[in-house]
């Protein structure tokens, strides 16, 4: 009965979207021929042709969604032979629930839980059921944690939740995909507004629904365990973003990756490394936000309802999940290996990739202050040489400003004489847990311990280390952490650079030979802004995709959709990939801009090195987003300044 009602609710709402799209296409066509039959042509030929795009985007609609196929299943199959225990609790926890237990079990790698059923007859037939388990979950839950998550997914089976999420799927997507047919007029502005009610109602039953899942996980495994596994699924979300963030990214973005049972091995190696942190996480107050727009309740009001819900006793089960997987590692690796884009990646195992990873990384950032360099000196390539003598001529300040840096900071002053570091390294601070941007280093000083990193790896006397806690940190070849900004500040004074120079030496570090790897910045790790079709490019016609840190430049035929080009771009490969097979114009080269209009723009970008691009839109270009426009001119009118951009990667 339940089912019934929810489903009828859901096909009224529907319904009711579409006799409103209906009765306004009828209401403009009855208003058009009026008009036509009181003389009026011109405001009839209006009406008419409102009507006519009302129509055409619900046809249009309806097609595009009865045509859409459901997604394949993904992730990895557990079948009951090769796991007889989970089968078993799942199993055990369907009849508790009153429901029929699902037909696959299948490990994904996201920190998720998840159940889906193949319903029919708009959800009032049940089909096959599938229970999706994020791999980095297990990893975190103990046995009587797992077994509340697994209560709380069955329980949208007991309540009938997931027969009807295709049919609110369809409906949703119908609704979106009119409104977006018809938007930018006035019957698009109206269609909006039923289709945000329908939304919000949407959501909140999908919200009542969460809380109904939540009371059968407080009966099946006690309302202490089923508070506990609320809260610390959101701190395994959070350690899960630090660690394929701060740890995979990176490498990702270099051409490396981890080795497939690396990939969730890491993640175990840093849940126990963070122990600490973690249990910090435990004790904070759990997230209370919570909008009208969202599909789930906030965990705080998840965790206060389940207070008013009867509680039952139950003996805890302590053991790690993974043990109700045997062979878990092999599992978690073939997810890794099935689920995940390495592509021709070089693939390590940790610790070695951090090392890579970073070493490359810390390279890359100081590069660009070795371009800064090169470019002040009027040289194709710089050095350490190169940077110090700049400091020595009394020209950081100028090295300074072309990074967009401070000069270095007046109460610091210059480091005492012979105060340089040792040949015997010395522990320092460690550094952060992401490699800062040169911009973001603040001083010169900051600026300059990049660089002296960097020749201390060069020569060999020095190595990166990427621990699981701390951060990346530089460390001699026993493994002692360097301390550099001793040896930066002495660097930074043209009155101690001697002394740098001196104990550079003493630590063998040939200044003539460390110094630039690449030649021009690339576009790794960057973000994308935006993307407008067919700009002319010094009068060739290119594709420009909009990157926080430059221009992707893509040549571009003269017909066809500018659109799905730009979209076949983006989702086709990553902006660092891109920006290496096409021409790529990184904003740390342009010197100035002489904007003439901005929409469509009329620029041209000044290069430092001489030379300069030419940018002209067109009227009515096709677009990535909406804004697209807006943010390339906004890109090209911040690099119209007398100080140059800021060095960044």
């Amino acid at each position: 009965m339940v089912t019934t009602l929810r489903a009828a609710l859901s096909l009224v709402m529907l319904a009711g979207f579409y006799v409103v799209a209906v009765g306004l296409a009828v209401l403009l066509g009855w208003l058009s021929v009026l008009a036509f039959t009181s003389d009026h042509a011109r405001g009839a030929g209006y009406l008419a042709l409102f009507a006519i795009v009302l129509v055409v985007g619900i046809v249009s609609a309806l097609w595009k969604v009865a045509r859409a196929k459901a997604a394949p299943p993904h992730g990895v199959e557990v079948p009951p032979r090769s796991a007889p225990e989970l089968w078993t609790v799942v199993r055990e926890l369907a009849a508790a629930a009153h429901t029929r237990a699902p037909d696959e079990i299948r490990l994904v790698p996201d920190v998720n839980a998840a159940v889906s059923e193949e319903a029919r007859l708009l959800g009032l037939v049940g089909g096959r059921r599938r229970l999706y388990l994020g791999v980095p979950l297990l990893q975190a839950l103990d046995v009587a944690m797992l077994r509340s998550v697994l209560s709380h997914e069955l329980g949208h089976y007991s309540r009938n939740h997931t027969r009807l999420g295709p049919l609110a799927y369809r409906g949703r997507a119908m609704v979106l995909a009119t409104v977006q047919a018809t938007s930018g007029s006035v019957v698009g502005w109206l269609l909006a507004g039923y289709a945000r009610l329908y939304l919000l109602v949407s959501a909140a039953v999908s919200r009542r629904q969460e809380l109904e899942a939540d009371e059968i996980s407080v009966a099946v495994a006690g309302r202490e365990v089923a508070q506990q596994s609320l809260r610390e699924v959101e701190v395994v979300s959070a350690a899960w973003q630090h660690y394929t963030g701060v740890y995979v990214a990176p490498a990702f973005e270099v051409g490396l990756a981890p080795t497939a049972p690396a990939f969730f091995g890491g993640f175990d190696a840093l849940l126990r490394a963070r122990a600490d942190e973690l249990a910090d996480l435990r004790r904070q107050a759990p997230d209370a936000t919570q909008s009208r727009w969202d599909s789930h309740p906030s965990h705080a009001a998840r965790i206060a309802a389940m207070d008013r819900v009867p509680d039952v006793h139950r003996a805890r089960d302590t053991r790690r999940a993974t043990l109700l997987i045997p062979g878990f590692p092999d599992a978690a690796a073939m997810v890794a290996e099935g689920s995940l884009r390495f592509e021709d990646r070089s693939r390590l195992d940790w610790p070695a990739l951090g090392e890579v990873a970073t070493t490359r990384n810390r390279q890359r950032t100081a590069d660009a202050v070795y371009r800064a360099a090169a470019r002040l000196a009027g040289l194709p390539r710089a050095t350490l040489a190169t940077v110090l003598g700049l400091v020595a001529q009394g020209r950081g300040p100028e090295l300074a400003l072309e990074l967009g840096l401070a000069a270095v900071p007046a109460e610091a002053g210059p480091a005492r004489p012979g105060a340089a570091p040792s040949a015997t390294p010395q522990p320092g601070s460690p550094l952060p847990d992401e490699p800062a941007p040169v911009e973001d280093a603040g001083t010169l000083v900051d600026a300059l311990q990049v660089v002296v990193c960097s020749a201390a790896v060069q020569a060999g006397i020095g190595r990166w280390e990427q621990p699981w806690v701390g951060g990346p940190r530089l460390v001699d070849l026993a493994g002692v952490p360097i301390d550099p900004r001793p040896l930066a500040v002495l660097a930074a004074d043209p009155r101690t650079v001697a002394d740098a120079r001196h104990h550079l030496a003493a630590l063998r570090v040939d200044v003539d030979r460390a110094g630039q790897a690449s030649a021009q910045a690339d576009a790794l790790g960057a973000s994308l802004l935006g993307g407008v079709a067919s700009v002319g490019v010094d009068g060739v016609r290119h594709d420009v995709l909009v990157l926080d840190e430059g221009l992707v430049l893509v040549p571009a035929p003269r017909r066809g959709s500018g659109r799905k080009r730009l979209l076949a771009l983006v989702e086709g490969a990553p902006v660092g990939e891109l920006a290496a097979r096409f021409r790529y114009l990184p904003f740390e080269e342009v010197a100035t801009t002489k904007v003439r209009g901005k929409v469509p723009l009329r620029a041209t970008l000044v290069l430092k090195r001489g030379g300069t691009v030419r940018l002209k839109g067109r009227y009515g270009a096709e677009k990535l987003a909406d804004n697209s426009e807006a943010v390339l001119a906004a890109a090209v009118l911040s690099l119209r300044r007398a100080a140059p951009a800021p060095a960044r990667v």
